[in-house]
């Protein structure tokens, strides 16, 4: 399965899509990057003058590449017959150190902790364009094939 493939599978679409592309791809970890667009809806009121990524969307773009593409991945066999998989978070963990600004591109480094019984856990970090860490934590969640 490639990364075409991998996205065209994703339940999301615009403007919730948060994934524009994949770097590297193992059934242990994958890094994916996007770019927040500067005409993204939530910049009109998150906050007033001074833009900022809100948090949820930074874990939504997290939960996207490194929970929903690389359970997709490991699920390729399964999937294939399915036009988009039934996903479902079960419980995030996230720490913030730095905001991420209108146009800014991120890229997420996630690794496999756990994948039993189609529930995947995963440590999860962003990183900004000079490689300094955005946020991290864990994420898990369930893909119903």
């Amino acid at each position: 399965m490639n990364e075409k493939e991998i996205i065209a599978l994703l339940p999301y679409q615009e403007p919730f899509l948060f994934v524009d592309g994949i770097d590297t791809l193992s059934s242990e970890g994958i890094t994916g990057h996007y770019t927040f667009k500067k005409d993204a809806y939530f910049y009109k009121g998150h906050f007033i003058n001074n833009p900022i990524t809100p948090g949820v969307i930074l874990t939504e773009c997290m939960a996207q590449i490194g929970l929903v593409c690389l359970g997709i991945y490991i699920l390729k066999t399964e999937l294939k017959k399915l036009i988009k998989p039934e996903i479902a978070l079960t419980s995030t963990h996230v720490d913030f150190y730095l905001p991420v600004l209108p146009n800014e591109r991120v890229t997420v480094v996630s690794k496999k902790e756990v994948f039993r019984f189609n529930k995947l856990k995963c440590s999860v970090k962003m990183f900004n364009k000079n490689n300094e860490l955005v946020c991290r934590g864990s994420i898990s969640g369930m893909i119903k094939t």
